[in-house]
């Protein structure tokens, strides 16, 4: 069974950074592209990034594009998500998931999801 566990989450300052962690415990990390989504108060979950297994391949949505950087580290289980320049608009609880297939921006693509961590932005 595999198990996502988020980490790095925190209150910032608008303009500032955070750096997100989820870790995967059980199955073959390798084996999935591994994607982060957002929540905030009220809206829907939205797709925020994915890398694909290997790290070649990144989506971004048009939101987060050239503030955030999503990357991987297959020989520790890991992958991270840099969130550069923040907006109180970032403020959401932020997912890892784990989709088996080789590209997945869509939600239902995705078969295993972390508890979440809370990003709040202040301006």
């Amino acid at each position: 069974q595999v198990q996502l566990v988020e980490s790095g989450g925190g209150l910032v300052q608008a303009g500032g950074s955070l750096r997100l962690s989820c870790a995967q415990f059980g199955g073959t990390f390798r084996r999935y592209t591994m994607g982060w989504f957002r929540q905030a108060p009220g809206k829907e979950r939205e797709f925020v990034a994915a890398i694909s297994w290997s790290g070649g391949s990144t989506d971004y949505s048009n939101s987060v594009k050239g503030r955030f950087t999503i990357s991987r580290d297959n020989a520790v289980n890991l992958v991270y998500l840099q969130m550069n320049s923040l907006k109180p608009e970032d403020t959401a609880a932020y997912y890892c998931a784990a989709a088996p297939g080789l590209r997945a921006t869509q939600s239902v693509e995705y078969a295993y999801w972390g508890q979440g961590t809370q990003v709040t932005v202040s301006s």
